[in-house]
């Protein structure tokens, strides 16, 4: 089971300064960087995870993961061409998975991920993406077909908006900005664990 609430961060000393504030579950995304700062960055998530009781989630960098014995890996489409899913099984490495159109759904499900994430559901200022907003139908859409595999919504999340979402269907939802670019990102990342955790999680089929 994953947390209602999924952050996504940039560098281990975000971990530092949010995990205190009750988050249970976060993304270590870093697209670029020297194999050995990236290795650092994503032992330093690792431990600092570990210790808060929370569950790590590296974004591309697979064979790092394995090495550091992390608990996810979270690929794009893209990321798939490359990546040795067979290894990470045998890691014990849960593994997500992006989509954004029935195709990649498609593609997705044959990988029988631990959980699926759809986005951008909003518009995002996070990266230009050739995708546009998916809306709350979509994501009524992917529950349906996922049926009791955890759907992580993204892509112009707020604290605000979370409940709409959670209605449509998704297990959990992810925020990047709404926190990181936050005045008070250590507020913003408490007001997100207490709303999402007092959203009534109901059974589904």
């Amino acid at each position: 089971m994953l947390d209602r609430f999924y952050l996504i961060v940039d560098s281990a000393a975000w971990l530092k300064r949010l995990l205190p504030c009750g988050i249970k579950l976060a993304q270590l995304r870093i697209k670029e960087g020297e194999a050995a700062f990236l290795r650092g960055e994503i032992i330093a998530a690792r431990d600092l995870c570990r210790a808060a009781g929370a569950q790590l989630v590296v974004n591309d960098h697979w064979r790092l993961a394995i090495d550091a014995g992390c608990d996810y890996v979270h690929l794009g489409q893209e990321d798939l061409d490359a990546a040795d899913i067979p290894a990470l099984r045998k890691a014990g490495i849960k593994i997500g998975l992006s989509t954004h159109d029935e195709a990649e759904l498609e593609r997705a499900l044959a990988f029988d991920p631990d959980y699926v994430a759809l986005g951008p559901v909003y518009p995002t200022i996070l990266k230009q993406m050739r995708f546009g907003p998916q809306g709350l139908e979509r994501v009524t859409q992917w529950k349906a077909r996922l049926g009791k595999r955890p759907l992580v919504a993204i892509g112009g999340m707020s604290v605000e908006r979370a409940p709409g979402v959670f209605a449509a269907g998704a297990d959990c939802v992810s925020a990047v900005t709404d926190v990181l670019l936050n005045a008070d990102p250590e507020a913003r990342a408490r007001q997100w664990a207490a709303a999402t955790r007092a959203v009534a999680v109901e059974p589904r089929a």
